[in-house]
């Protein structure tokens, strides 16, 4: 495994990063759950990135049931916070003090834990002042609930803003998690430059395009039985921005490239986005161990200059880079 710091920080995170956004708590059951966990851990990854939201708590509570008996000071477990969770009340979702010092206790609860080491804002509060926020999450970290704090799509703008209020504030922000793969790059033109000036790293979700980039999917052919994009509760939404023959066809296009380095397709693609200085993980999930066990293997691949070309001449003019996406798909306001 490769090991990484995060941000300009002295903590040192695994390159590929266990997530468990579409599947602990819901999609499979408790029992594989944590027989993936202990397949990434003992394939080398120490860190895991989960949410408040994921599953109403339940992703939170399964990750910590896995990892019980684990030597805590080995692992990074990060958690994040925003969307509405348990009932759903007024109160219950955004970034206010209020919302921010309840969940921190109730994940801290849920995951068997003393503390997280990065603790993120899921998406930018648009209803809360930036200034309460930082000063909550300051609270959290006095309080030695969380080392340090990180964000999840807030636009080059907001990161600036909040990260120069958590150095008044003197706590670090040293973190950004986008979507980024090799078809969704919107945070290459703004939000990285920002954040390598600012000394914040990318860790990136949907690497493999929510399962696009593995291949799976024809174009012109029926969808696989049990695949995320026929699986109306667990992402099919959000992946149908992909599902169309032309991109299907430029993602076939990738097969070779692949087969050439000696790499499965969906390793090519999670390469692809460690190849990207400011990232500092790649966030893989998985409903089976075999899954962890193939992504684990792109750690410390090298892609060269020649590579990358290829693969930018094979997708062409599919890929998204409008900056302006993060706040298209972001809330303008809260969901409660």
């Amino acid at each position: 495994m490769e090991f990484r710091y995060l941000g300009k920080s002295g903590l040192k995170i695994s390159a590929i990063t266990y997530g468990n956004w579409l599947t602990h708590g819901s999609q499979v059951e408790n029992d594989v759950a944590a027989q993936c966990v202990r397949a990434a851990l003992d394939a080398g990854i120490t860190t895991f990135d989960t949410a408040d939201v994921y599953a109403n708590g339940k992703a939170e509570t399964v990750l910590g049931e896995a990892l019980k008996g684990e030597r805590r000071e080995s692992l990074e477990i990060f958690t994040k916070v925003y969307w509405p969770t348990g009932p759903a009340g007024h109160n219950d979702v955004g970034l206010s003090r209020k919302h921010i010092a309840e969940s921190i206790n109730l994940s801290l609860t849920r995951l068997q834990t003393d503390y997280v080491d990065l603790y993120q804002a899921h998406r930018f509060d648009t209803e809360t002042p930036l200034e309460e926020t930082m000063q909550a999450f300051a609270q959290v970290i006095a309080q030695g609930k969380a080392l340090y704090i990180g964000v999840s799509e807030w636009t080059a703008e907001q990161i600036r803003a909040g990260h120069a209020l958590a150095t008044e504030l003197g706590i670090q922000l040293i973190s950004s998690q986008p979507q980024y793969s090799m078809l969704w790059r919107v945070i290459e033109d703004e939000v990285v430059p920002t954040s390598r000036e600012l000394g914040v790293s990318q860790i990136v979700w949907s690497p493999i395009a929510q399962g696009v980039l593995t291949g799976k999917y024809k174009p012109g052919q029926p969808l696989p039985e049990g695949s995320r994009a026929t699986d109306e509760k667990g992402g099919a939404d959000s992946i149908k921005r992909f599902m169309t023959d032309d991109v299907l066809t430029k993602v076939q296009a990738l097969a070779p490239i692949a087969a050439e380095l000696d790499l499965t397709m969906s390793q090519l693609a999670v390469a692809w986005v460690l190849s990207n200085d400011n990232v500092a993980a790649a966030l893989v999930g998985a409903s089976r161990p075999e899954q962890v066990h193939e992504n684990v293997k792109a750690a410390g691949v090298s892609l060269d200059a020649a590579v990358l070309a290829r693969i930018d001449e094979a997708l062409g003019d599919v890929v998204v880079r409008d900056p302006a996406m993060t706040t298209k798909t972001s809330p303008q306001k809260r969901p409660a």
